[in-house]
Formats: structure tokens, C-alpha cells, sequence
């Protein structure tokens, strides 16, 4: 129930071919479509920065790789070697969306 209802939010920033049309404003969504974009990404493989610039660019159509690529390394559902020579799928990836009901610290 709860995968149909991303699903159902996500449809709103794909094409039909399932490629991201938007890159949404609101933080929820954005960590939304991160997620989305994680998936096309196999887990246990190491990426060079071009192999990843490569892939977004399959499954977006705003032309902004780079955008992607740094927020999905900034909202750890991709690492990197601190010299960007090596990505990886994070293990275990962040939730699709944060937990809204928990007390914000600070």
C-alpha cells in the first residue's frame, strides 16, 4: 500500500517512460525522485563519475546531471571517494522521505 502511494506521487515528475521531467521545489518530493533515481543504480558496484553522470542523464530530461549527482551523494543515497574517483549505492539507503512526526532537535 504504502510503495502504490509513492509510486502514485511520483508519477506526477516522469514522462512515460519513466524518465524525471522536474526536479521538484518541495524537499518531501525531492527525496522522493533521489530515491527513484537510486534504483538505477546496482548495489555492490563502483561507478566513475561519467558512469554516473551517464545514467541520470537516461533517466532525466531537465539536463542538470550534476544537480542529481550532488544531492544524491548529500542525501546518502550514493557515496563517493572524497576525490570523486569511485560512487557507490549506499548501503542501506535513507528512507524515500523523512519521518515528519519526529521532533525536530536543536
Amino acid at each position: 500500500m504504502e510503495d502504490n502511494r509513492i509510486r502514485d506521487e511520483l508519477r506526477r515528475f516522469l514522462d512515460a517512460s519513466g524518465r524525471v521531467v522536474v526536479y521538484p521545489a518541495k524537499q518531501r518530493n525531492k527525496r522522493l525522485i533521489l530515491a527513484y533515481l537510486a534504483t538505477k543504480f546496482t548495489p555492490g558496484t563502483d561507478y566513475r563519475e561519467r558512469e554516473v553522470n551517464a545514467i541520470l542523464e537516461n533517466w532525466h530530461t531537465f539536463g542538470d546531471p550534476f544537480l542529481l549527482r550532488r544531492d544524491l551523494c548529500d542525501r546518502r543515497f550514493l557515496s563517493r571517494e572524497r576525490d570523486g574517483s569511485r560512487y557507490w549505492l549506499t548501503d542501506p539507503q535513507p528512507e524515500p522521505e523523512p519521518d515528519e512526526t519526529s521532533p525536530h532537535k536543536g
